[in-house]
């Protein structure tokens, strides 16, 4: 039998699903992506046909393998990482979905959730799970689909179907039905797990009604919890991590104080605060980070809604670059923002503020204002909603961040990535290995079968592309952090609720 000398890990997105073939020195063999559809059926709902996710899924798994020209049975374990609160119910005995995916963008229950809040369960809930009450998260999406798909509720209740997150639903899918289970990471954003028992919360469930016969096993993010039948026959399914966490663990953020954010479409920075669950007083969220040896990590999470979509706004509605990556040299073309703030609040403000009356601002035009203007408050604008997340954890963990390790596609732009440090005066440092959300899910499933044999070998791998130091003082870091204030306070509550 030949050695297993590789690690695939699969990579489950909003947009798109991968796979990743790492070797025992962290680098990338083979890779594949492949897009799936995204459906709306009405405005504010989003869904995902779960038949595609599996089979997009399937197909980039097989194609990363072949790309490196490597057999199943050379592949030690997997791992998955995957797309958060994104909710499916499926029947036992078919296997078939009752219901497209309740994508975790999806608003359809926020009425639900308003229903809530005036009951008065906002405390309760988040003491117990960590979480603001949202339409965010999958337990209310769990609900409307019991309530709204004929025969589900009496379905449920007689124990004929199940629910996952992405990653149950792939793992089920993956063992042939043998296992359904989910890892803590991602049983932590269904707004039913119990941060501090470790369990399904028998409260939560009568709160929204749903069987616990519905539910999957909770197990770690590393361990083995099955493994593959059919074509990938064999292989142990060793980790596992929702996408943001799987990022943190990927950067080697394995110590308390340690802090990552990631750059995409919007921005979410997660702070270790190891084994110790704290509950945010500045409006975080309180996850799991993953457990690992049989011991829970915690991190406090921030979500920007808005921060690469600023640079793609600026080039498909204004129209004033042309790629992405034009907006670097156009933003450095100019010493300052000339007293320019864009406060990119499209979607409203997330963490710390959440307000979903917000709308996006300009403040500070004048005849002299350029493109280069307004495309270096655009940055500025994603790198002030991180600073104020920064100061939030800061003041939530009771303990001053050293050091932000920075991941996602506009991590790559080295004038945002010094404004960040400038504005948070703290050194901001980028990874020369990009693949930070893969390599978490790699680092867990390998970590479980002994393919490297402890955490100080994977710290060993993680290498410094670039550390970008505060070039600004603390009088100016203060004073620009002060007008930005400013700005925030004109776009919030623009809209009248």
């Amino acid at each position: 039998m030949p050695a297993r000398k590789y690690i695939l890990a699969l990579d489950q997105g909003t947009t798109s699903s991968r796979a990743v073939l790492v070797g025992g020195d962290g680098r990338v063999l083979g890779h594949a992506q492949t897009p799936f559809r995204q459906i709306f059926p009405k405005p504010g709902w989003v869904e995902h046909d779960p038949i595609e996710i599996w089979s997009s899924q399937a197909g980039v798994a097989i194609e990363a393998l072949a790309q490196a020209g490597v057999n199943s049975d050379s592949v030690a374990a997997i791992g998955i990482t995957n797309q958060r609160e994104t909710t499916i119910v499926w029947d036992r005995k078919t296997g078939e979905p009752i219901h497209n995916a309740i994508v975790w963008q999806d608003r359809r229950t926020a009425s639900f959730c308003d229903l809530l809040r005036e009951q008065g369960h906002e405390q309760l809930i988040q003491r117990k799970t960590g979480l603001v009450i949202d339409a965010y998260f999958s337990g209310s999406k769990i609900r409307w689909m019991l309530d709204h798909v004929p025969g589900a509720r009496d379905r449920a209740s007689r124990g004929e179907l199940a629910f996952g997150t992405v990653d149950s639903w792939l793992i089920w899918k993956l063992t042939g039905g043998a296992r359904h289970v989910t890892d803590v990471t991602n049983a932590s954003r269904t707004m039913l797990f119990n941060l501090h028992t470790q369990s399904w919360d028998g409260d939560l469930l009568r709160l929204f009604e749903i069987p616990a016969s519905l539910l999957p096993e909770i197990v770690a993010s590393s361990e083995e919890c099955g493994k593959t039948s059919g074509v990938l026959e064999g292989i142990p399914i060793a980790g596992i991590a929702g996408d943001q966490q799987s990022a943190l663990f990927g950067q080697m953020c394995t110590r308390p104080g340690m802090a990552k954010c990631t750059y995409g479409t919007g921005s979410f920075m997660l702070l270790n605060t190891g084994e110790r669950a704290v509950a945010s007083r500045n409006k975080l969220l309180t996850t799991v980070a993953w457990r690992v040896h049989g011991r829970a990590s915690y991190a406090l999470e921030g979500s920007i809604f808005i921060a690469g979509a600023v640079v793609q706004w600026l080039r498909d509605e204004l129209q004033i670059i042309r790629a992405a990556e034009d907006i670097e040299a156009l933003a450095a073309g100019v010493q300052d923002t000339g007293g320019l703030y864009l406060v990119p609040a499209f979607a409203g403000l997330g963490a710390p503020h959440w307000d979903q009356y917000a709308r996006g601002a300009i403040l500070g035009l004048t005849r002299g204002s350029s493109r280069a203007h307004i495309a270096r408050a655009a940055l500025e604008g994603i790198a002030f909603q991180v600073a104020d997340v920064l100061a939030a954890m800061e003041s939530d963990s009771g303990a001053p961040i050293q050091e932000l390790r920075v991941d996602g596609g506009a991590a790559r732009n080295n004038l945002l990535m010094q404004m960040q440090a400038d504005l948070l005066g703290i050194p901001v440092t980028r990874p020369s290995n990009p693949e930070t959300t893969v390599l978490g899910a790699a680092y867990l499933a390998g970590l479980a079968v002994g393919f490297w044999p402890d955490q100080a070998e994977l710290e060993r791998q993680w290498a410094v592309d670039r550390r970008f130091e505060p070039k600004i003082g603390a009088d100016e870091r203060a004073q620009r952090r002060a007008a930005w204030s400013r700005a925030l306070d004109r776009a919030r509550e623009w809209e009248q609720p």
